[in-house]
């Protein structure tokens, strides 16, 4: 009984929906005479649908289109138990590095029809505790972290790019740091340079101290001595040349002697390249530089960089397969997946030459 009194306030069929109204399931049942539940199974192609007369099922179709039907992203979800949203952490979104990795990223979830929601922490420690909470809130399904330092994991599919620590439930995804550092100072060694000084990363990034063990692993190696007055550590958060700006005045003033500087990255080794300039000496002639990531601008600067190359797209891409792949439960991993990079030689690094054992003092 409850049910006829209900199916006779049904507005008379053939009637359009007004304009700027929102066309859903009902609006469609109201214009064809049908009922909602039967405009969902032809749209969705759902089973039992053969039932439906095909007469009855392209006109859902036509009316579907002539109205511009689009369903209820919502609804959907809540049937299927997903909402093909992720969440991605960065430090920052101007930083060179994030957004060649963001661009990896988007590209992969674009083609498999998910969503991301990225959000900047700049190094706050209660910025990374929070913003995966007030995601979760939102029902992503996992989280890709790019250059953050996780404490602890989440209740859902994690991915880590730059990631050097065991947390559970979550896959690392990181650079060959070895490699890298064999990379660059054998690349050096070759050309002549004994005398090299070093950038080292700050504590607030993720591959920060790999990345130096790695090096200074590599130089006893190649007998190369590292005094402390041929090191420096990077103080500031930022992703503009002065990172490595004032990091390198810091090491000429020491007035000790070094005809090659390797840069923590290819942002703090612009910064060094004005330094050195700034006193006089000349990239490559005086002081050979290396830096690190090959971010877009590297090849453009001038001189042109020799740097390691992180394939950073690619490494946003591999992080959002995995990820999805861990959503869907397709696939197990490892707790690292390592990614090989390789050395790109451009203007930046030479053979020490007639000037380039003089210190900063000459």
């Amino acid at each position: 009984m409850v049910q006829l009194e209900c199916m006779a306030k049904r507005t008379k069929a053939g009637i359009r929906p007004q304009p700027g109204q929102p066309v859903g399931l009902r609006t469609l049942g109201e214009y064809l005479d049908l009922s909602p539940a039967t405009i969902s199974l032809v749209l969705n192609n759902a089973p039992g649908v053969r039932s439906i007369p095909q007469e009855t099922r392209d006109r859902v179709i036509e009316a579907a289109a002539k109205f511009d039907y689009r369903p209820s992203f919502y609804a959907r979800s809540l049937r299927k138990r997903q909402t093909y949203t992720v969440g991605v952490l960065v430090p920052e979104l101007n930083d060179h590095y994030a957004t060649q990795m963001l661009a990896g990223i988007e590209e992969y979830l674009i083609e498999e029809g998910y969503f991301y929601l990225t959000v900047s922490h700049r190094r706050k420690p209660d910025l990374i505790e929070e913003y995966p909470r007030l995601l979760m809130d939102r029902s992503v399904e996992g989280f890709i972290l790019i250059d953050t330092i996780l404490e602890k994991g989440f209740n859902l599919p994690t991915v880590v790019v730059a990631g050097h620590r065991h947390i559970e439930g979550a896959t690392n995804v990181v650079l060959d740091q070895r490699r890298a550092a064999e990379l660059a100072l054998r690349h050096l060694h070759q050309l002549g340079h004994r005398k090299i000084a070093f950038m080292r990363g700050g504590s607030h990034s993720a591959d920060a101290d790999d990345r130096w063990d790695c090096l200074m692993t590599v130089a006893r190696e190649l007998k190369i001595n590292v005094p402390p007055e041929l090191t420096v550590q990077l103080r500031l958060i930022s992703s503009t040349p002065e990172l490595g700006f004032e990091p390198t005045n810091e090491l000429l003033d020491r007035k000790a002697s070094f005809t090659a500087l390797v840069c923590y990255n290819d942002v703090s080794a612009i910064g060094a390249t004005r330094a050195l300039s700034n006193r006089g000496l000349r990239v490559p002639h005086d002081v050979s530089v290396v830096g690190f990531d090959d971010i877009e601008g590297a090849s453009f600067h001038n001189p042109s960089l020799t740097t390691i190359r992180q394939p950073l797209v690619e490494m946003g891409q591999v992080a959002a397969r995995i990820l999805l792949q861990r959503i869907r439960g397709q696939a197990t991993f490892p707790d690292v997946v390592p990614i090989h990079p390789s050395l790109v030689i451009r203007e930046s690094t030479a053979a020490p030459g007639a000037r380039a054992s003089r210190t900063a003092a000459s």
